[in-house]
């Protein structure tokens, strides 16, 4: 019987992408191994698409008050026979699930209380996702991390009926942190500019962000939307045939410059790129305090084309 081994990771987007070499590392240490992925539904697609995965199971994140839902969770952790645990999302909610297998906990590589490989490291938050995930599995045995191989982090995106060369604008971000997005207006601006270069943009992002589209076809009509209209695949897609990208600190940001799309990131005082910055072989950062005192040309100026 294969040995079984689980992997935690809960989200958020941009959390989960990084989490992308850890996954592959994990996978070629246990080559023999059952490894399961606990996540949640939006990144499912993304995980059974890697092929690092042979089960992937759907947590429901009962909340507190909801007894059946932990007690099933209970059953179903305990009853799986896992010999280790990687736990990536390193919560406070994941720490309950340590807690869940009482006495019988596997192997479990994390920050619970208790747990058999503890990432000791008092600096841990203020490393990097990516150095900080290293370190964690380095101290369980894993001890190297290498670039993820992302060939499977793609899509068919000629549905689109997109011309040959386009910018992705991504102008979202979190809906509770206002402050991480650069005006529309600014994005307005700068669609113009790409317009007039030959360079039509496409605005990418989840429903949450279409007044912001809206905003931004008004300002260049030329512009075209695809406000929730994408996969998570499929904004992979088309930013390996985008000439750039340029966005706020966002997930998909993340997943544009994993898969070597030129990226520009525009940062604010509420996120750090030391701690969170996205990874990949053609990213760069532009950050200010506030990031309405970024101009239009500076971002222009800033952003590569390929």
């Amino acid at each position: 019987m294969s040995e079984r081994i689980l992997v935690i990771k809960l989200g958020a987007l941009g959390d989960f992408i990084l989490a992308l070499a850890p996954f592959q590392a994990i996978r070629r240490h246990h080559p023999g191994a059952a490894v399961t992925l606990l996540t949640t539904e939006p990144f499912a697609p993304l995980a059974r698409a890697s092929g690092w995965f042979d089960e992937v199971w759907i947590d429901s994140r009962p909340e507190f008050w909801q007894p059946r839902g932990w007690m099933a969770l209970r059953r179903r952790l305990r009853a799986a026979g896992f010999a280790r645990v990687y736990d990536l999302q390193t919560s406070d909610r994941s720490g309950w699930y340590f807690r869940l297998f009482g006495e019988d906990a596997p192997q479990w590589s994390g920050i619970a209380r208790g747990c058999s490989h503890p990432h000791r490291n008092p600096a841990r938050d203020r490393l990097h996702t990516a150095e900080r995930q290293a370190e964690q599995l380095a101290v369980a045995g894993i001890a190297a991390v290498p670039p993820p191989d992302l060939g499977w982090l793609d899509a068919d995106t000629r549905r689109f009926r997109l011309p040959e060369r386009f910018v992705l604008i991504v102008p979202g971000g979190a809906a509770h942190r206002p402050a991480k997005r650069w005006p529309a207006a600014r994005y307005g601006a700068l669609a113009e500019r790409l317009t007039l270069r030959g360079l039509p943009p496409v605005v990418i992002g989840g429903p949450s962000e279409k007044e912001a589209a809206d905003a931004i076809c008004a300002a260049c009509p030329a512009a075209v939307s695809l406000i929730g209209a994408t996969s998570l695949l499929e904004i992979a897609g088309l930013a390996r045939r985008a000439a750039a990208a340029a966005g706020n600190d966002t997930g998909p940001m993340h997943i544009a410059a994993a898969v070597g799309c030129p990226s520009l990131v525009l940062y604010s005082a509420e996120s750090d790129p030391a701690l969170c910055g996205q990874r990949g072989p053609a990213v760069a950062y532009l950050r200010r305090p506030v990031l309405a005192d970024l101009a239009v040309a500076e971002v222009e100026a800033a952003l590569r084309l390929r």
